[in-house]
């Protein structure tokens, strides 16, 4: 029977390696639907989305509510526990672990007004909302503070099993982006079901392929003012802890875990490999093969380093946090460097190692393939990319 997360979510995160249980919040949960995540890989990339039943036991399980706050129901685990738990699910399969984390996107109606989330949530009690926020749409406003909003949003990965929906858009001052009072181009997020858009099937990608990553489509789809944020600007409106850590770093949170888990995964594999692999008949196999050893150190090491980084920097955050204190520019400026650091290390791991293993690995439903495509479909995301450095702000 699959633990049910809610009845435990008090409890304290464990801060051990990524082989140990990330929170005993999770009880057994992870442990059985990683099994189940592994088993059905290949299903997910067929169906090129999680199948739905998966989905129901990991929306049943919690996992959906990770960073969802608690005045909505949510778990509101703390960011490491967070971490670890998508790193464990994207360990298993990288497309489950980034379906899992863009659907915990619900976290995102937290800079909603409570008096607005309270009907939402109570008719779905374990929502999954997923969205893009990048502004692809135009809105005219309604008069009445709604906005009336057209566009189309490729990569909405999970749409076809969420129930609400976040779309970025720029409120329009005829054919350019109006400005906020703050300088910025006005930039909002859309809040509506997922009945109201439409979904253009067009997700035949290489990588992550089981994430359902279609375009969403809206067309004159009227928005009212209480489901508008500016999420990129403003404060949330609902109290909680991990809500104090802003945008940035609560959308960091939740990506973070996703290449540690994905390359963990990729070692794994080749490890396993090198027992018996041999690259060429006069070769030995390389687990005795010295230059194998010096690439799967160089991976090993810059994997760990990242990791221990990651782990450093979020914890680091919420001790303050738990203060009381907001964390400092410095500190948010840290946990994006410590996130393009993730990405690169993990993509320059399973690159080191990658032809250690093989062409067998060309293959669609090789499971290293298949973990290597994954991680360099995610590189392109602009939350993520490794070759995001040059946008940090300088930290001391």
């Amino acid at each position: 029977m699959t633990t049910n997360v809610y009845a435990e979510r008090s409890a304290q995160p464990g801060h051990g390696d990524e082989c140990a249980e990330p929170s005993r919040a999770m009880g057994d949960v992870t442990g059985e639907i990683v099994g189940q995540l592994v088993a059905r890989a290949g299903e997910a990339d067929r169906l090129r989305t999680m199948p739905a039943d998966l989905v129901a036991r990991l929306r049943s399980a919690g996992l959906f509510h990770l960073a969802v706050p608690r005045s909505m129901g949510g778990l509101e685990l703390d960011p490491v526990s967070i971490i670890q738990i998508i790193e464990r699910l994207s360990r298993a399969d990288g497309s489950a672990g980034w379906t899992v984390l863009i659907g915990n996107s619900a976290a995102f109606m937290g800079w909603l007004d409570p008096t607005v989330t309270a009907p939402i949530v109570a008719a779905s009690p374990r929502l999954i909302s997923t969205g893009v926020w990048g502004p692809l749409g135009r809105a005219e406003p309604t008069g009445d503070g709604g906005f009336v909003v057209s566009g189309r949003w490729p990569f909405s990965s999970g749409c076809l099993h969420a129930d609400w929906y976040q779309h970025g858009f720029f409120v329009m001052d005829g054919d350019r982006p109006a400005t906020r009072p703050d300088g910025h181009p006005d930039w909002r997020f859309a809040y509506l079901p997922a009945r109201d858009a439409q979904v253009i099937d067009t997700w035949n990608a290489s990588g992550l392929r089981g994430t359902g990553s279609h375009d969403v489509t809206l067309d004159g789809v009227v928005v009212p003012a209480e489901r508008i944020a500016s999420p990129k600007f403003d404060s949330p409106r609902h109290a909680g802890p991990l809500m104090r850590l802003g945008f940035g770093p609560l959308t960091a949170t939740l990506l973070v875990g996703f290449p540690l888990g994905v390359a963990r995964s990729v070692l794994d594999e080749v490890i396993a490999l090198a027992r018996t692999h041999r690259r060429n008949p006069r070769l030995p196999a390389a687990a005795p093969d010295l230059h194998a050893h010096m690439l799967i150190g160089q991976a090993e090491g810059a994997l760990h380093a990242a990791r221990a980084f990651v782990i450093n920097v979020f914890g680091d955050a919420w001790a303050t946090i738990e203060l009381g204190d907001p964390i400092s520019a410095d500190q948010a400026a840290r946990i994006d460097l410590a996130l393009r650091q993730a990405m690169a290390a993990a993509r320059r791991a399973a690159d080191l190692v990658s032809g250690l293993a093989g062409a067998a690995i060309v293959y669609s439903e090789h499971p290293l393939g298949r973990a290597i495509r994954d991680l360099h479909a995610a590189d392109q995301h602009i939350g993520l990319r490794s070759d995001g450095f040059a946008d940090l702000e300088p930290t001391a």
